[in-house]
């Protein structure tokens, strides 16, 4: 089911909310609701750069795909393995040659060294945490740039409110909204979580409702892998009582009632209501969003590529909401932390969960979405980024946070893992920073995640030093960091 916010109030510290949720099929009164989040996203203020004067890789990126790897992925049995290590330590997978001469992956990720050289490898990423390094905790610092004083002893955050720092892609929306009547910012196929923490670090908190994401949840177990074909766009559609015309007419007599209340029209001109209604209403009539969500539009050959599972399926359906003028689309790992089967969070069973479950999806998803948005010509503008909360302990079977492991297991380990990131003037084909023989930590250029951030903040056209006002109306930059110049040609 799609989702759209209402609006959170701001005459509190928690907000008072005026309507949690309405439908796009009913449209509230014309479209005057929806307008009003199209009003809401102008109303941005874009700390404007001078042309040229970004600096180098500066606003390249129209749109973002964020694939975030829920669970921590270890890196040492995907993207950067070692040889000549302890026994305790090996990874039981093969390291096997890429696309780039004298860089390896391990044996489970074949198709994506078949397009690494369209991609960069961050093997450095890296922070220390303060308490214990626990999943939400990592998830918000990772899609936020902040972390929270609200830890419990379990590591575990108070459920999302609107205190909250904003996620990563309820900021670009917010500064660059779409410039076509379409979705701004789509999540899916289910929410962040860990245990019962549902939603932390992937709302739009204290900005308020309008830049939450909209939500594609399909219905159906995490173990489902056919729920992306169930999708269901009747919100999108209208209703039989209203047909196009009527609601064509229903615009027109707001216009002629605004043009009979002059002082009134006056008041408000600043805001161009005509063009956010406009908008609203254009979402709906268009049918541009009903045309992104439908899959069987897609050959099956190419389906296939990507995976007849639901992580396939949601990257293929990425590139699809890109084409069709979303700004940002996050893709979260279709199984949650700290759960068994397809989870990355392999305390134990990885080298049955990781070679049977996860790691195919993982490689068929990325690789072919690389490969398809590049034959495409839409890897020039469109960022796709591919990281999790943290990698995995170098040593088998030990605790690091708290948890049990087997020897068939690793723990969390925030000091050393690696990302993916592609398209958009990043460097093709490059590798950055460099992990010590076991992939302990970084032995040259480590990156933190609010580096990360700030280089997709900077990708996207927006600094990120740029204030943004919380809801005690207190000043705060997007993130803490500067964008690593080095990952742009």
């Amino acid at each position: 089911m799609l989702i759209v916010p209402g609006f959170e109030g701001r005459d509190t510290c928690d907000g008072v909310s005026r309507r949690d949720l309405m439908r796009f099929g009913g449209l509230s009164l014309a479209g005057l609701s929806l307008g009003n989040v199209f009003t809401r996203e102008a109303q941005a203020v874009n700390n404007p750069v001078p042309p040229g004067q970004g600096g180098k890789g500066f606003g390249k990126a129209k749109n973002v795909i964020l694939i975030y790897l829920q669970g921590g992925p270890s890196q040492l049995d995907l993207w950067d393995p070692k040889e000549n290590m302890p026994e305790s330590m090996k990874s039981v997978f093969k390291p096997i040659s890429t696309k780039l001469p004298g860089e390896k992956v391990t044996e489970l990720l074949p198709k994506i060294a078949n397009v690494l050289d369209k991609t960069t490898l961050i093997r450095s990423m890296s922070y220390t945490p303060n308490g214990l390094f626990n999943h939400t905790a990592a998830i918000y610092q990772m899609l936020t740039g902040y972390t929270t004083d609200k830890v419990s002893p379990s590591g575990q955050l108070e459920p999302p409110n609107a205190k909250d720092f904003p996620t990563l892609g309820s900021n670009v929306v917010k500064f660059k909204p779409p410039d076509v009547p379409m979705l701004p910012f789509v999540m899916m196929p289910r929410p962040l979580q860990e245990s019962n923490v549902v939603g932390k670090g992937g709302t739009a908190g204290f900005l308020g409702k309008a830049y939450d994401p909209y939500l594609l949840y399909p219905s159906g177990d995490d173990m489902d892998m056919d729920k992306m074909s169930r999708i269901k766009v009747d919100d999108l559609v209208l209703r039989e009582e209203l047909s196009q015309l009527r609601m064509e007419r229903r615009a027109t007599l707001r216009d002629t009632v605004a043009k009979g209340m002059p002082d009134l029209d006056a008041a408000v001109s600043k805001f161009e209501l005509d063009s956010y209604y406009g908008k609203a209403l254009g979402l709906i009539l268009s049918g541009r969003a009903r045309e992104a969500f439908d899959l069987t539009k897609e050959p099956d050959a190419l389906r296939a590529k990507y995976g007849k599972n639901t992580f396939g399926q949601c990257c293929l359906l990425g590139r699809r909401l890109v084409e069709a003028g979303t700004r940002f689309v996050e893709i979260n790992w279709p199984k949650v932390a700290n759960s068994d089967n397809h989870s990355w969070d392999v305390h134990t069973g990885l080298s049955t969960r990781m070679k049977d479950q996860a790691a195919p999806m993982l490689d068929a998803g990325v690789s072919a979405l690389i490969e398809d948005l590049d034959q495409r010509g839409m890897l020039k503008e469109t960022l796709v980024i591919v990281v999790g909360e943290f990698g995995r302990s170098p040593r088998r079977g030990v605790s690091t946070s708290g948890n049990s492991n087997t020897d068939d297991g690793r723990d969390h380990w925030p000091y050393c893992y690696t990302a993916m990131i592609a398209g958009a003037g990043i460097k093709r084909g490059y590798v950055h920073g460099k992990s010590d023989k076991t992939a302990s930590a970084p032995t040259e250029n480590p990156v933190h995640p609010s580096e990360l951030l700030a280089t997709i903040y900077h990708s996207v056209g927006i600094k990120p030093d740029t204030i943004v006002y919380n809801h005690l109306n207190q000043p705060r930059e997007l993130v803490k960091g500067e964008a690593v110049s080095a990952l742009f040609s």
